[in-house]
Parts: C-alpha cells; structure tokens; sequence
C-alpha cells in the first residue's frame, strides 16, 4: 500500500517537473511587457512563442509621384454681409377651451432682422357670459329674469317683439310691459333699429294713402282710416 502511494507521488512529480521545463521552453522569447522578438520563422521546426500581448503597425507606401489628397467644402446660405441668424418670434397659445371661462384667445408676434416681440391676451365674450347667466337664473326657476337678462341682446329683444311676447320692463310682463316700451322707447336695446323700421313703415303707409282713392277704407300700424265723401 505506501509502496503504490509512493511511486504515484514520484511519477506526479516528475510529469510536474516536465510541464515547468516545457513553460519555461515556451515564454523564453517573450518579455516582461508580453512582446514578442521571435520573428515567428520556423526554421529548425520548434520554434513556437505563445504571448500574453500583440502590437501591430501600419504603414502605407506610395510609388514615386503619387499623392494623397483630402478636399472639404463647407456652404452657407447667409447672408454675405452678417452671419448672425435671429430667431423667429411666437406668437404665445392661449387657449381657455378647457375652463369655464368666457374669453377668446387673441396673440400676435412680429420679427424683423435685430428685434422680436409677441403679445397675447384674452377678450371677454359677453354673449357667452350673458347665456351662462341666463342658464343659471332658469335653472334657479327664476325664468322671468332669465328672459330679462336675454333681452338685454338687442337681437333677443328685438325677436320677442316680433313674436308678441314682449320683454319684462320693471316686472312688468306682458301688455303691460309693451305699453311701457312703447312710452320709453329710447330704453329698448335694440332702439336705432327700431327707430329706422318705423321711418321705412311710415313712409310706406304715406305712399299707400297718396294712391288711394275715394271711399277707401286702409288698415295700418296706426289703425283704420276711410278716406272719400263719407269718411
């Protein structure tokens, strides 16, 4: 039994001792740094370098009257005088689509070759306000001054009008309030407009009377009138 442990451990040294022998054989051509001077030629047929590092050069080699040349062009489309370029002046985005407001965006911007400026700002929309309040009021079930606050639009008041459901005036509804309009006339909004449809209306109901003829009864704006012998 020590007699095959002890030739075992003889023949493991020996194999390790031939592994050194065949390193130290190996790196024998190679540097601290891990170049290599070997000029790699196996001439005797046991040359061989094994290298922890390679470095290579290039070089290149021109014939007798050839050149190598490398041309570059850089264009720019300023102008000649001044290459400075101004920036272009934006106009700011206001936007009020997403709040419950009744403005309109407005902006502006201008630019000239040394200077830019840009503006905005909002514009109150006072219709929007008008029905927003109107809404409010109605849903409140205050309808009556619902109906007042619309008629403070010329075009509101000018269609109750027409449609024979006069505005409010002072809680006044109804008749009441068309006798009240019609005595304070200068108060409705709509009044220049009103005013020039009763100057187109007078002067229509005068050409009728001018053609009229004898024992001719006219139905008007202002009433009924006969005209002849026995008006």
């Amino acid at each position: 039994m020590m007699r095959s442990i002890g030739i075992a451990v003889v023949i493991t040294v020996g194999m390790l001792w031939a592994f050194s022998a065949l390193m130290d054989s190996a790196i024998a051509d190679v540097t601290s740094s891990g170049a290599t001077d070997n000029d790699q030629v196996n001439s005797s047929g046991s040359n061989t370098a094994i290298t922890g590092g390679y470095s290579s050069s290039a070089s290149t080699t021109y014939s007798t009257g050839s050149s190598s040349n490398t041309n570059t062009t850089n264009t720019t489309n300023a102008y000649t005088g001044d290459s400075r370029v101004v920036p272009s002046a934006s106009a700011p985005a206001i936007s009020s689509m997403s709040q419950d407001l009744c403005t309109v965006g407005i902006s502006a911007g201008g630019q000239t070759f040394s200077f830019g400026a840009s503006l905005g700002m909002t514009k109150r929309d006072l219709n929007c306000e008008r029905l927003k309040l109107a809404k409010a009021l109605h849903d409140m079930n205050m309808k009556v001054a619902a109906i007042a606050i619309m008629c403070q639009d010329s075009r509101v008041f000018s269609a109750m009008h027409m449609a024979g459901t006069y505005c409010p005036y002072n809680s006044k509804i109804g008749s009441e309030a068309k006798t009240e309009w019609e005595k304070y006339g200068k108060l409705r909004p709509d009044y220049e407009e009103y005013v020039k449809t009763l100057r187109i209306t007078e002067q229509i109901d005068n050409k009728i009377l001018e053609d009229m003829d004898d024992d001719e009864t006219v139905n008007y704006s202002g009433g009924t009138v006969r005209f002849g012998k026995n008006k």
